[in-house]
């Protein structure tokens, strides 16, 4: 029976139709399991952080929106995935922070930067900026978010400072209110 039926949003009568559909799936699933197992060690243990450390950043307010959602992908298909497993990696990854998120952030963080060169915790607080801003603005919660992260990172506060003034035009945290409220305050 499938999850949909067992809820009751699709009638028994359509079931024969969709198994095959479901089958389809379920092995595309696992086409792209097996790809992520055999990526090096290292290789899915970087991406695996990246992949939380930026739910992570999209979930500072709460909520992690289609727009975030797409804009992590973006990060993880340029990060050497193809888009399915990128797919796949950033739904996992929102998964695991919507249901262990403030136990496991620090640790995570803190494993990420034990693991990886300064060049890349840069380029991971860089990406952070960049799902944050995916809805074209950076809140006062989204903002302290980044920069706990980038303490976390152990990236100094000069070089913090030097890729959030990239953003910039998207911190709606120093007037005190999102950008979409009526455009008050810019100017």
């Amino acid at each position: 029976m499938s999850f949909l039926r067992f809820l009751g949003a699709q009638p028994a009568a359509s079931a024969p139709a969709e198994r095959p559909q479901l089958e389809k799936e379920t092995e595309a699933v696992r086409r792209i399991v097996a790809r992520l197992e055999s990526l090096p060690p290292e290789t899915a243990r970087s991406l695996a952080g990246m992949a939380y450390v930026l739910a992570r950043a999209a979930n500072a307010d709460m909520t992690i929106s289609d727009v975030e959602t797409a804009a992590m992908v973006h990060e993880l298909t340029g990060s050497g995935l193809d888009e399915a497993q990128a797919v796949l990696v950033v739904e996992m990854a929102k998964l695991q922070e919507l249901t262990t998120g403030g136990t496991s952030d620090y640790l995570v963080t803190r494993e990420f930067r034990e693991h990886s060169t300064m060049e890349q915790r840069m380029a991971l607080l860089r990406a952070c900026y960049q799902i944050a801003a995916a809805d074209n603005s950076i809140s006062s919660m989204e903002n302290s978010s980044l920069v706990e992260i980038a303490s976390e990172l152990d990236i100094s506060r000069e070089e913090a400072a030097r890729i959030r003034a990239e953003f910039a035009d998207k911190i709606s945290a120093r007037f005190g209110f999102s950008q979409d409220a009526g455009g008050a305050g810019q100017g």
